[in-house]
């Protein structure tokens, strides 16, 4: 072998033997943007899905016991103004325009709150509900606490509410009357309730979990104090007065659930 060949040999032997071939390269190139492709169409998918879904959901539901003033409230929102309401046993919808807007707009139903009709709308109306609002009567609150609590239990651990997750704002009503205890209070104490009533259920099951069959077992977090930021949806607390503090003649108190209103919308 003379030099001229012992040099093309060793410039040979020094290329890789299994070097890819510029035909691999692009073969791998195009495979690898087809998967991508491929990935990002199913994340589009699911996100028009999940927009679609959350877009066909314009109800919000004023929900709680008789008295605490929720069809009042229903009917501040829509007119400003007061008008003498009765303990309602059919549910009251209309539309609501967010800040007199046309183009934005939610279907707000108020839903009677005697304890043989409630759980019986609940589960008409939840699928459509894009928001819940919880009334609670501020003056009443300490004697009807274990009430509130129950209606609230059964309330948060229905399955189709848990999966949705609508945001839940607890407006605490009356605040005009003196006797009114806050938010923080009815918050602390209503969180206190609900974790005692969990552990009660999960200790000895009653009828409030086995009266659905689309209610869950477990509220909260297993092992932990029950508190609101345990659960999937976002609550938050107001205070409010449908009636104002002077009555008939004055108006009312709600700028905190309108401004809400107009954030869930």
């Amino acid at each position: 072998m003379n030099a001229v060949e012992m040099t093309a040999a060793r410039k040979y032997s020094s290329f890789p033997q299994d070097a890819p071939q510029p035909a691999q390269d692009v073969a791998r190139v195009q495979l690898l943007l087809s998967v991508a492709v491929a990935v990002l169409c199913v994340v589009l998918v699911i996100w028009i899905l999940f927009r679609t879904r959350k877009s066909s959901r314009r109800a919000v539901l004023l929900v709680g016991l008789c008295d605490s003033g929720k069809t009042l409230l229903f009917v501040r929102l829509l007119t400003g103004s007061f008008r003498n309401t009765q303990t309602s046993i059919a549910d009251i919808s209309a539309l609501y325009r967010v800040n007199n807007d046309k183009r934005t707009n939610v279907t707000l139903i108020d839903l009677p709150g005697h304890e043989s009709l409630r759980l019986q709308f609940l589960d008409r109306f939840k699928d459509a509900a894009r928001a819940i609002v919880f009334v609670v009567d501020s003056v009443a609150f300490q004697r009807e606490m274990k009430d509130v609590a129950e209606f609230l239990y059964q309330l948060l651990i229905d399955n189709v509410v848990l999966k949705n997750a609508p945001p839940l704002l607890i407006a605490c009503n009356k605040q005009d009357v003196t006797m009114a205890k806050s938010s923080k209070l009815i918050q602390q104490q209503l969180e206190r309730e609900l974790n005692t009533l969990r552990v009660t259920l999960s200790a000895a099951p009653s009828t409030l979990d086995s009266t659905s069959s689309g209610s869950a077992s477990q509220l909260g977090k297993k092992g932990k104090e029950f508190d609101f930021s345990q659960l999937p949806m976002k609550v938050e607390f107001v205070e409010c007065s449908a009636r104002g503090s002077k009555g008939e003649e004055g108006s009312s108190d709600i700028e905190d659930l309108e401004k809400w209103l107009a954030k869930i919308a």
